[in-house]
């Protein structure tokens, strides 16, 4: 995930044309939205996607080159906004790259206090891979990174274009901007007696059944294992191979049903690969501004995203880990399962994805998180033989960094610019992960 640097022109930045906008009629009067009753057994959540466009006026003393460069210099003026806490750009054509240094301020609900102007990191590497069934007919868009900045009721955008004489690149085609609303879980983000116990979809059967045998049906969490019960366990897990005999403590993993999952939103059916080989290790590039409180938040939006703005089949990566160290089931069919994720470009076959929640490139990761990679790769790639120390050959499906069907050999806990090139999981996570290997086959007993 690598953020594009360029300088903001003077009064190209803040300049801007009103775009139209409908908000509710409390927002019109300047007041704050009106909330969303919530009844029970609802998910709730919502997406605002607004037309990007080429902000406006220049200074009168503004050089021909600030006129040229105001013309190339696209967002949306400040404005009031259907309350929501996270955002990101897309566009239309997934293979298409955004060139150009995006920046929002967003307003928080309540105290009407703007935040600074703040990067989303941009890329467009965390997609599904060309030749997957994910890509075909599904319309997948091209997007920079979800950025969470918390409950907010306005917005202000801007997107410079790349610095350097040569000449800049065209924007992509349908440039928007999202603005998702992660809604709120019945009974639990509203107290634990809020809402009655409610029956279960299709869909949340389905996803709930595929942890079967490690929890219940309904389950909000998959509880820990020491290595010993682990072991045992593993001989149940379909896909494992015969008498696995490294096998790391499995982590206290809370399910889909626990934060919060609309299971609705995601294509019904399950895809699987034939194992995993390899782990890869992402940062969200969604900030660090999060409290552990609002990671399940987070996620829903994030999953919102990544369904309903990039148009993939669910959320990409196979698990997330929030900075106290929790580990969330990702994308739905099974955790001890080789999920097809969408995470890392040409490698996202035979391999999970794991990603911290949070942006890396100058800040440390925190322990807790570390070290919750490190087991959850310790219990997850033992329980299809890998060692964490090794080296595993991978088949690109294609990508920036190697053509499709170049043999290429990674580590087995990889980073994400290992398969692809990308700041992801940005520099501080990455020069972790020799320290993760070992500690992950410490804790399989290598």
């Amino acid at each position: 995930m690598r953020p594009f640097l360029a300088s903001c022109l003077g009064a190209a930045c803040t300049a801007a044309i009103a775009l139209p906008f409908a908000p509710d009629a409390g927002a019109a009067a300047g007041r704050p939205p009106s909330p969303t009753t919530v009844r029970a057994g609802d998910l709730p959540g919502s997406t605002q996607s607004l037309p990007v466009a080429v902000l406006g006026a220049v200074a009168p003393q503004s050089t021909d080159r600030d006129t040229a460069a105001a013309s190339r210099t696209l967002g949306l003026p400040a404005r009031t906004v259907r309350p929501f806490s996270l955002l990101g750009v897309v566009w239309d054509d997934a293979g298409a790259a955004l060139h150009g240094r995006v920046q929002v301020r967003a307003r928080a609900t309540g105290s009407g206090a703007w935040s600074g102007w703040q990067d989303v990191q941009t890329h467009n590497d965390d997609v599904p891979d060309p030749g997957a069934a994910e890509r075909r007919d599904s319309g997948v868009r091209g997007s920079t990174a979800p950025l969470w900045v918390g409950d907010s009721d306005g917005v202000q955008l801007r997107i410079t274009p790349e610095s350097g004489d040569r000449a800049p690149s065209a924007p992509p085609a349908g440039l928007r901007l999202e603005l998702v609303d992660p809604g709120t879980r019945p009974g639990t983000d509203r107290g634990a007696q809020a809402d009655p116990p409610t029956p279960l979809t299709p869909e949340a059967t389905a996803a709930s059944a595929a942890n079967a045998p490690l929890a219940p049906l309904g389950a909000t969490e998959i509880p820990a294992l020491d290595q010993a019960a682990s072991q045992a366990d593993a001989a149940a897990v379909e896909g494992s191979p015969p008498g696995p005999t490294h096998v790391g403590p499995r982590p206290r993993i809370v399910t889909r049903a626990g934060w919060g999952a609309d299971e609705r939103l995601r294509e019904k059916a399950f895809i699987h690969t034939r194992t995993v080989r390899a782990a890869f290790i992402h940062h969200s590039g969604s900030g660090n501004n999060y409290t552990c409180a609002q990671a399940p938040s987070l996620i829903r939006a994030m999953y919102r995203f990544h369904v309903k703005s990039n148009h993939w089949r669910d959320i990409g990566y196979n698990f997330l880990v929030d900075k106290c160290g929790t580990v969330y089931e990702g994308r739905a069919g099974g955790v001890a399962k080789p999920v097809m994720g969408a995470h890392t470009l040409g490698f996202n076959s035979d391999s999970t994805g794991i990603a911290i929640l949070g942006a890396f490139t100058g800040t440390e990761p925190p322990k807790p998180a570390v070290d919750a990679v490190s087991k959850l790769a310790a219990w997850k790639l033992g329980l299809h033989g890998v060692d964490p120390r090794g080296t595993v050959q991978m088949l690109s499906g294609g990508g920036n960094r190697y053509p499709k069907g170049a043999k290429v050999q990674m580590h087995t806990i990889a980073g994400h610019r290992d398969g692809f090139h990308t700041d992801c999981p940005g520099a501080r996570l990455y020069n972790k992960l020799a320290t993760a290997r070992v500690a992950a086959a410490h804790l399989q007993g290598r």
